[in-house]
């Protein structure tokens, strides 16, 4: 659990208070055609407009998309049946990927979304009154305004706080989760938010969970140099501390953070390299079309300072070339640190 001094510098209500922020640049981004979202208006309160620095949130969205539909599309027994998967989103706050996933015909066999009470009570009772939620769900879905809980037979929403290890091991079967099949864990600024200890642990946890896994870590890095240091300043004006980023202060940190839990390769790249090498070049076109944008430096300054990690258990042998491509994925199989390519 996170100690007293650390909770003084972050306050819970203004971290979960993010969770409207980035719906509201989820619904700008939508307003301007980066791309399409039928549901994340039913969640925002107050739109807003965004300026064209943050409407390029869009680089994030487009970087899990690309890699959750590598995911789903991988055939795990080659003959395209019993293909079976889950995705485990932690703090998921708001986020409507379950929602969007139905309507394109991709949702796994189990979408299973955690988070704070507090939040999931919201959620809940948005889900609740919402024709339109409530169908994607499942008319037989349970729906628990007072727990904050959905279970469903392929969607469940469960509070827990994620820094109890042990609420984590009674969820696998409360959700009804298979550790053997094959999970896609999203952590999207969550985790930099705890102490470096209960990261760890929930790392941990993950890769002794789920064998055939990869886990996508969106969050900041750099913290030392000026951009970094008022970066954190801004968030901790509004107490959201940072926790865990002098933990895990570079991209080798993170990927440190992962294989010294067990996880076999991880891969870490900042977002400005996400955003030129990854992201389709047909997409960076039409998003680079859609308003004036002169805010460059700036933006470059942004994208290094956030990456994407993606860290992989193969028990299986499914993702021998997962993830990003021609890179070299630095993997925990001995003490030496030996490389091989992705």
């Amino acid at each position: 659990m996170a100690n007293s001094a650390a909770d003084a510098r972050s306050n819970r209500k203004a971290v979960q208070a993010t969770n409207d922020d980035a719906s509201a640049s989820k619904l700008s981004c939508v307003k301007k055609g980066y791309m399409k979202d039928d549901y994340v208006h039913l969640f925002v309160k107050r739109p807003v407009r965004r300026s064209p620095i943050i409407n390029r949130y869009f680089a994030r969205y487009a970087a899990l998309r690309k890699l959750l539909y590598e995911f789903l599309d991988c055939d795990i027994n080659g003959d395209g049946k019993s293909n079976k998967k889950q995705i485990l989103s932690l703090g998921a706050g708001f986020d409507t990927t379950f929602f969007q996933l139905q309507d394109e015909g991709k949702a796994p066999y189990l979408y299973v979304e955690l988070d704070f009470k507090e939040v999931t009570s919201k959620k809940t009772s948005l889900i609740e009154s919402s024709n339109q939620l409530r169908a994607r769900v499942g008319e037989s879905a349970s729906i628990s305004t007072e727990k904050g809980e959905v279970l469903g037979d392929h969607y469940k929403l469960i509070p827990v706080d994620l820094r109890d290890i042990e609420k984590l091991d009674d969820l696998i079967s409360l959700a009804n989760i298979d550790p053997s099949l094959p999970t896609f864990i999203i952590a999207e600024c969550v985790l930099i938010y705890l102490d470096p200890d209960s990261s760890r642990a929930i790392v941990g946890w993950a890769s002794r969970t789920f064998s055939t896994a990869i886990f996508f870590l969106y969050e900041q890095i750099h913290p030392d140099d000026a951009f970094g240091q008022q970066m954190i300043r801004n968030l901790e004006s509004r107490g959201c501390a940072l926790l865990g980023i002098y933990d895990t202060p570079t991209l080798h940190a993170k990927e440190r953070l992962f294989l010294d839990q067990g996880w076999q390769r991880a891969v870490a790249w900042d977002m400005l390299k996400v955003y030129s090498t990854f992201i389709e070049a047909q997409e960076r076109r039409r998003i680079e079309r859609l308003e004036l944008f002169d805010e460059f430096e700036e933006w470059y300054m942004m994208q290094e300072h956030y990456c994407v990690v993606c860290a992989i258990n193969d028990a299986s042998g499914i993702f021998e070339k997962f993830g990003f491509p021609n890179e070299e994925h630095v993997t925990g199989s001995s003490p030496s640190a030996t490389t091989i390519r992705g």
